[in-house]
């Protein structure tokens, strides 16, 4: 396999910068990758291979004049489907919009082209992203790179399994419920979902508002950590279209030293135990944290167990009316098992108006405890998930009692990393929790825990 493949973001970006490369030859590269694995892994829907070439030469000659576009200058990437992109296919892995065409780019999508990134194709995602399986009525199901019976997770399966195979060395995707971190962790790479409120909506799927609108946020995927915050900082920012955004400075991962910092670890959040293998990917990381200088405290917040499962109600609380909304919307009228059968436990799981009250009141006060833990600590490090990436036949669709719904509920930003291998040759990774704002913390940490594991691995593809 050509070397280039398997190369950070950040080095493709040095090696074109410094002409050691071409954006044609990468971007050559990378589409023939997703030509060869993509019959196996279903992941790439929308290839846009001549206007990726094209894009990809008139950076070239950008680049010979002595011009550039920004940090991305010519480095390709893909792009999750529930992100409008201009020109291409966008569907958002529902069936009324199986041929839809926006005439514009959402924001973090014109942001990333805007700094020079080559756009090479769209990756598959669940019906409106709500699901930890990667299938849809328009383009059918992703498969795991790392064992093609195995689901990639969801709702950014397409995204973490070309970038795994090497297919791609970026990707945007969106986290209501783990759907960055779940599928990072079951493809082996790292995945940052930002704070609440760093990255606008606008032009997603799941669009700025709703009953939910806290937990949806938009962040970057990658083999490697530091391509985290390669292209996180370019992303962030208001607007002036979703009114949930804050601009908030951002911090510099070179910046923070881990000597000194207070990190408190679990393994179990006492609803759904977690297999030897992910136990052990925990203790490994906290081990290359401690070894680093941090202070590591065994210690699970004493509110987690009732935060994930309230967590987990809020997904059904309003009889998923808002979903129904945006079906309605999008003129979908055949909806596939997976958002069918949500919708339906929905109603039966639904609340009156005034336990809706009741139980705004609830998250409200899990959010204000959480934030008390947090006094004494910098961050959490804890699983991804209980068990590496299930089989297609066996797995959970609700994810429910799971480790990162709690974290969309908080808002608080969180960064996946590798740090363990299961019996089957799966990848393990595990997941550090920061305060608002911290991400700069998150990726500092994680990238430690890369150091220490070497983080992503090939899969046999």
């Amino acid at each position: 396999m050509n070397s280039l493949l398997s190369a950070s973001a950040t080095e493709i970006a040095r090696m074109i910068h410094t002409k050691q490369i071409s954006s044609v030859e990468v971007t050559t590269a990378n589409l023939e990758r997703i030509k060869a694995v993509n019959p196996d892994l279903n992941a790439v829907v929308q290839l846009c291979e001549e206007r990726a070439l094209s894009e990809a030469a008139m950076c070239d000659a950008e680049l010979a004049r002595g011009e550039s576009r920004g940090p991305l200058h010519g480095v390709p990437f893909t792009l999750k489907d529930s992100h409008d992109t201009e020109g291409i296919i966008s569907t958002g892995g529902t069936t009324g919009r199986s041929e839809y065409i926006p005439d514009k780019d959402s924001p973090p999508t014109a942001r990333m082209r805007a700094a020079g990134g080559v756009l090479m194709g769209k990756t598959n995602t669940p019906e409106l992203t709500f699901g930890s399986v990667t299938d849809n009525l328009v383009y059918g199901r992703t498969n795991n790179p790392y064992d093609l019976r195995r689901t990639p997770g969801g709702s950014s399966g397409g995204a973490a399994a070309i970038i795994a195979a090497c297919g791609s060395p970026l990707d945007l995707g969106s986290d209501t419920g783990g759907s960055i971190r779940g599928p990072s962790n079951f493809c082996g790479i790292a995945g940052l979902k930002p704070t609440t409120g760093r990255v606008p909506r606008t032009g997603h799927i799941v669009p700025p508002g709703g009953p939910r609108d806290s937990f949806t946020v938009i962040g970057p995927m990658a083999r490697r950590v530091e391509d985290l915050w390669l292209a996180f900082p370019l992303i962030t920012g208001s607007d002036q279209r979703d009114p949930y955004i804050v601009d908030m400075p951002i911090g510099d991962p070179k910046s923070v030293n881990v000597k000194g910092m207070r990190i408190a670890v679990y393994d179990d959040n006492g609803i759904m135990s977690p297999s030897p293998e992910v136990a052990e990917a925990v203790r490994i990381a906290s081990d290359a944290l401690s070894g680093a200088g941090a202070t590591v405290t065994s210690e699970t917040p004493a509110v987690v167990t009732e935060a994930t499962k309230v967590a987990d109600d809020s997904r059904e609380a309003w009889g998923e009316a808002y979903t129904r909304g945006l079906l309605a919307n999008y003129g979908t009228t055949r909806i596939g098992p997976i958002l069918d059968s949500r919708l339906q436990d929905a109603n039966e799981r639904a609340l009156t108006v005034d336990g809706i009250a009741g139980f705004q009141d609830d998250i409200d006060r899990l959010r204000i405890e959480m934030m008390t833990f947090m006094d004494n600590f910098d961050a959490i490090l804890c699983p991804v998930a209980a068990r590496p990436a299930p089989l297609h036949d066996d797995q959970v669709n609700t994810n429910r009692g799971g480790y990162t719904h709690i974290y969309n509920m908080t808002g608080w930003p969180g960064v996946v990393v590798r740090a363990n291998t299961s019996t089957e040759g799966l990848p393990v990774g595990v997941q550090i929790i920061t305060k608002p704002w911290r991400e700069d913390l998150g990726v500092k940490l994680a990238a430690v825990v890369e150091a220490a594991t070497g983080g992503w691995r090939a899969p046999e593809l």
